[in-house]
């Protein structure tokens, strides 16, 4: 369990259900079984401020005009499984919003490979000049 799952922000989210559409024969007609997953970013008490602008900031796109976080979840035959994976997805997201990145160090190359490389650009350069049209007839 993690971090997140440990604060029960489960209870802080909102389900809609709904029909799924596409193809799927008579049961996709009649049974609601489309989990939408609503979660309000800046009305969450289980998270701090840190946490709410860093989710703002990577989850944007996921965000609609009202602040609400959305997801749809509809792969699954039974909307207590969509909803299953509705919300670990939610945890999944949140998970990777959170997490920093590490800092990327700078690394020269090798010498090794700067002569490999320098080698396989002469080897180049005499191919292209032995091609040439060299005038002596």
């Amino acid at each position: 369990m993690t971090d997140l799952q440990t604060r029960d922000l489960e209870r802080e989210l909102q389900f809609q259900a709904s029909r799924s559409g596409g193809a799927g024969g008579q049961n996709v007609n009649k049974v609601a079984t489309k989990i939408e997953l609503r979660f309000d970013v800046q009305q969450s008490e289980l998270l701090t401020e840190e946490e709410k602008a860093l989710i703002q900031e990577k989850l944007a796109n996921r965000i609609n005009n009202e602040g609400y976080l959305q997801l749809t979840c509809q792969t699954e035959r039974t909307q207590l499984r969509n909803k299953e994976t509705c919300i670990n997805r939610f945890y999944e997201l949140l998970r990777q919003a959170l997490t920093k990145q590490k800092k990327r160090k700078a690394t020269k190359p090798s010498r090794a490979s700067v002569r490999r490389r320098l080698e396989g650009k002469k080897r180049q350069a005499e191919k292209k000049s032995n091609r040439g049209f060299r005038g002596d007839y």
